[in-house]
């Protein structure tokens, strides 16, 4: 909550708010405490004592004040509330494992059928579940890396193929690491979320130096750009898609515009996905 809400005031300046520009040395690089205290509406030693990290209680209006007055996006707003609730203190509880995230037979048939759409199933932390033939044709070098298991973060960072990979690999990286300071924000308590972390964090500096930025980003839909080993440059647009019944878990769906060179691509790639799939003989029948 305080790197946050230090980032956020960090980055307007007083006329930008609206404020009076004063004279004279300024301490810090955007607003003071007080300056959003007055924005929000909120006592100054109120706003100090949420910026603290003592926010539970905290009102909703009070948040959208604070919101408003450091002029917060929708998934700015979104974390700040995620970090407000996730200051309440916990009830005991017993500590347990995590049960596995499974895919469910009726969403790898759904998958299945999106027969001309490259797809996969992912959850929060960018492990990919589950794929049909074409998301596994356009994912190999993710699916294939030697980091393991096979996670979009984990592989931005730590396999050097993902530079050639991804074509605007540093904006593709940076929505990772937004993507898991939102998440980070919505599950504090995901082991599993920070052990990922904690790991990308200790093992690359890219991950280290953007994480502390404390950007965040909801990943619904856009714009990729790969440069695949097969069929090279592709551009395509991909929409993710939740899956209401399995809290956490998403399908990513690729799609190129009709009669570009990224869907000539995207055929080809088809093609040879069912080439690769006819030439692999098929597993004996139990007990043959």
């Amino acid at each position: 909550m305080r790197d946050f809400l230090v980032s956020r005031r960090a980055r307007i300046t007083p006329e930008q708010a609206g404020l009076p520009a004063y004279g004279g040395n300024r301490r810090v690089a955007g607003l003071r405490r007080e300056e959003v205290a007055l924005l929000a509406g909120v006592s100054s030693d109120y706003y100090t004592r949420l910026e603290r990290g003592r926010a539970h209680g905290a009102s909703d209006s009070v948040l959208e004040g604070i919101a408003r007055a450091l002029q917060l996006d929708e998934t700015e707003r979104a974390h700040l509330f995620d970090l407000a609730r996730a200051s309440a203190p916990a009830a005991p509880r017993a500590p347990r494992r995590p049960s596995p995230q499974q895919v469910r037979p009726s969403v790898r048939r759904i998958l299945d059928s999106m027969a001309t759409t490259p797809a996969y199933v992912r959850n929060a932390r960018l492990d990919i579940l589950a794929a049909n033939q074409l998301g596994a044709a356009l994912f190999a070098p993710v699916l294939t890396s030697p980091a393991r298991p096979a996670n979009n973060a984990r592989f931005l960072f730590l396999d050097p193929a993902a530079r050639e990979f991804y074509s605007d690999w540093e904006r593709q990286a940076q929505d990772v690491v937004a993507m898991l300071r939102t998440e980070a924000g919505r599950s504090p308590h995901d082991k599993g979320l920070s052990n990922l972390i904690g790991e990308l964090s200790t093992r690359n500096e890219n991950f280290r130096t953007w994480w502390a930025a404390h950007n965040v980003r909801f990943h619904r839909t856009g714009v990729k750009r790969f440069r695949h080993p097969v069929v090279r440059d592709l551009t395509l647009t991909f929409e993710a898609l939740d899956l209401a019944a399995d809290s956490g878990l998403r399908i990513s769906a690729y799609t190129a515009e009709p009669g570009t060179s990224s869907d000539d691509a995207l055929k080809v790639l088809a093609s040879w996905a069912a080439t690769l799939e006819e030439s692999t003989p098929a597993p004996a029948p139990d007990g043959g």
